[in-house]
């Protein structure tokens, strides 16, 4: 996997609303992963949040490695993997975050409020992107990503 930071193309595909998946190491070292929504940001980290009774929360305080995969709603075969870190984490408070989030897949705020919010910004290290997908031949207008 290519070291950070990620060239200007694929940053530019992490800034959509892309699907996206997330993976944390549980206590006994066995991955769990959860679909997730998260926001790409210029300095190399990404953004997810989550209520503050996730067990994930635990885990990432315990070992703050994380992996992503986001994949283009589009194509499949269109991704870009991210490894990083927690490089920290906040409460939030205002619920500022959440309702970015929701608004950029949603285009609303978001809706429920039972339970305090927390941010994880995670520090991205390394990445990796596929844009090929073999049952097609290649667009020649189509930019793709490296690989």
């Amino acid at each position: 996997m290519p070291p950070a930071p990620v060239p200007a193309e694929v940053a530019e595909f992490l800034t959509r609303p892309n699907h996206a998946v997330m993976a944390v190491l549980r206590p006994d070292g066995s991955p769990h992963s959860t679909a997730i929504w998260y926001e790409w940001r210029d300095d190399g980290t990404v953004l997810v949040n989550m209520d503050d009774v996730r067990p994930r929360l635990r885990w990432l305080a315990r070992d703050g490695r994380v992996a992503f995969t986001c994949t283009d709603p589009e194509s499949f075969y269109r991704h870009v993997s991210l490894l990083g870190r927690v490089e920290r984490t906040y409460e939030d408070a205002d619920r500022s975050d959440i309702d970015r989030l929701s608004r950029r897949y949603t285009g609303r705020p978001y809706p429920r409020h039972a339970h305090p919010r927390v941010s994880v910004v995670v520090r991205v290290e390394a990445w990796h992107g596929w844009d090929r997908d073999p049952r097609e031949a290649p667009e020649p207008d189509r930019p793709r990503l490296p690989v």
